[in-house]
């Protein structure tokens, strides 16, 4: 659903403005606290849409920032990762570093906080498999609403946003 009313819609305003800067078209569905992938299952509605799973992390000296973008369906093993991300050891990144590349809270990161990353210091990893979703599900950086784009969309947001970004191989899915 899209909401007339732009102004009662959980989550930045910059993220809504974004969108709509971009004539991306989504559905709002409020829905309680989801601070994890686990909890925002409970409220997945389906309908075709691809829960993504949305992880924060740096690189050993902590001078490099990485947003990862996967589908929720598959586990995630950091160690397997640094192996097929070539960026070294890595480590969640810090509810401070959060805040200061991304402008949120855990539990409310998304491929829409790079919205906030106006110098493109963070770069996003998007799971190869998400090219094969029809839609794919997001907070609007925050975790009591989610936003459902198309995959076409959301590779548009990718390109205009301006960040660095790497299709990549996470996991065999068929394992």
């Amino acid at each position: 659903m899209h909401p007339e009313n732009k102004t009662a819609m959980i989550g930045q305003p910059q993220v809504y403005e974004t969108l709509e800067r971009m004539q991306i078209p989504f559905d709002y569905y409020e829905h309680p606290e989801a601070p994890t992938i686990e909890i925002a299952a409970q409220f997945y509605r389906g309908e075709g849409t691809t829960l993504c799973k949305n992880l924060f992390f740096r690189n050993h000296k902590g001078n490099r920032h990485y947003l990862v973008i996967m589908d929720s369906r598959f586990p995630m093993d950091i160690h397997d990762m640094e192996h097929r991300l070539h960026q070294g050891k890595l480590s969640f990144a810090s509810p401070e570093r959060m805040m200061r590349y991304l402008g949120v809270k855990p539990g409310s990161v998304s491929l829409f906080t790079l919205v906030n990353d106006a110098n493109h210091e963070v770069t996003l990893f998007v799971d190869r498999n998400l090219l094969n979703a029809e839609k794919v599900s997001f907070h609007p950086n925050d975790n009591h609403a989610s936003l459902v784009i198309t995959r076409d969309d959301m590779l548009k947001f990718i390109e205009e946003t301006g960040n660095p970004y790497e299709i990549v191989d996470l996991y065999n899915p068929n394992c």
